[in-house]
């Protein structure tokens, strides 16, 4: 597991390590190191802090949309909710929940996995939806956590 690499001008955890400790491929450190250079503030990181927690936000309000959409098969709902939780995580880095939220959009949109293949099943769209819905929620609460850490914990 490759470990983030945040240089230490980045704010360290109590125990003096790194900021974000072995993330692996949950969180891009490049992407997410982007979005901390513009904090005014290394030590408060009021910006970059309320993005991370508006998007905490966001996430959970589009969880429970899709839960809803799930449950009366909304496909092209739940492409689009997909499809727009993509683009927030993906700006901070988050690949792990980024590639869930794809494979959704694409399913959604009748689609397999990749985006390439037409599946003309529904209700196999819908399983994999719910599915990969788990998978995102277990993705986004490790990157939750991690940023959590991060932030010691303290709301924007």
């Amino acid at each position: 597991m490759v470990g983030c690499r945040l240089t230490k001008r980045y704010r360290q955890s109590e125990d003096g390590s790194s900021a974000l400790p072995e993330c692996g491929d949950s969180i891009d450190p490049m992407t997410f190191e982007q979005i901390l250079e513009m904090d005014d503030d290394e030590e408060e990181r009021e910006f970059s802090r309320s993005i991370v927690y508006g998007f905490f936000e966001q996430a959970e309000g589009t969880f429970k949309k899709m839960e809803l959409s799930l449950s009366k098969g909304d496909l092209t709902q739940l492409s689009s909710l997909g499809h727009f939780l993509k683009g927030s995580s993906a700006t901070l880095g988050l690949t792990k929940v980024k590639d869930s939220c794809e494979k959704i959009q694409h399913y959604g949109a009748g689609k397999d996995e990749s985006g390439t293949l037409n599946e003309f099943d529904d209700d196999k769209s819908l399983r994999r939806i719910k599915e990969t819905l788990a998978v995102l929620k277990v993705d986004y609460a490790e990157v939750e956590k991690k940023l959590k850490a991060f932030y010691h914990n303290s709301s924007p």
